[in-house]
């Protein structure tokens, strides 16, 4: 049986990292993208993670970065994982020498299959929302459906998630894992602590509820 894993995005600091992980959270995303309201220093994000419990998942989210900058980055704040939401291509994905994820933006014309199939060396997809000129933490919901089942395993869902529509979203999709950012905010930047619990229990019941539609195929 497949356990949802969990991701909480958009970490900003040390109290919001631990809140996460005492939650249960698997992952904590820590934003490399200066426009965002959500970014965070690499000086900061290695204080965070210098600071984390054994077993939680460090991921770096970039846009576009240049190669040397992720590098350093992802070096100096022992990033476990990648997470490119720009337009990186196949090959500089590769050329970094790091586990990583690659986003997509649910455009109308995005072709999920096809992107994976693109990107044969990435951990998995993380799903977001489309919104124009905005590259992630859209905060909306996109039509769950338009996920190819048989990619379900790699799927990292992401866009909109709350506390009140995650089961929902899991039942529909059952997605490798779901990522959550504003869905568990009290203000850009910072968690609310009761919704991050909220969240991953609301992710755990949904897995019970429905555990023979959660089998991963061998």
């Amino acid at each position: 049986m497949h356990r949802t894993r969990v991701k909480i995005c958009g970490i900003t600091c040390v109290e919001d990292a631990l809140i996460a992980a005492d939650a249960g959270a698997d992952a904590l995303g820590f934003v490399f993208y200066p426009p965002s309201p959500r970014a965070v220093s690499p000086e900061a994000a290695a204080e965070i993670v210098a600071q984390l419990p054994p077993f939680v998942t460090c991921v770096g989210l970039f846009v576009d970065a240049e190669r040397d900058d992720i590098m350093k980055i992802a070096e100096r704040c022992h990033l476990d994982l990648l997470q490119l939401h720009g337009k990186e291509t196949p090959a500089f994905c590769q050329s970094l020498g790091r586990p990583y994820i690659k986003a997509l933006r649910m455009r109308d014309d995005a072709d999920v299959a096809a992107v994976a199939a693109s990107y044969p060396a990435a951990r998995g997809l993380l799903l977001d929302s489309y919104k124009p000129g905005v590259p992630g933490g859209t905060g909306e919901t996109f039509e769950w459906q338009r996920i190819p089942p048989q990619l379900a395993a790699q799927t990292v869902l992401a866009g909109g998630l709350r506390p009140d529509n995650v089961a929902r979203a899991i039942a529909q999709v059952k997605p490798y894992g779901v990522d959550v950012s504003g869905g568990v905010e009290a203000r850009p930047g910072r968690k609310n602590a009761e919704a991050v619990r909220q969240f991953i229990r609301a992710v755990a019941q949904a897995d019970q509820s429905y555990p023979g539609s959660l089998e991963v195929e061998k």
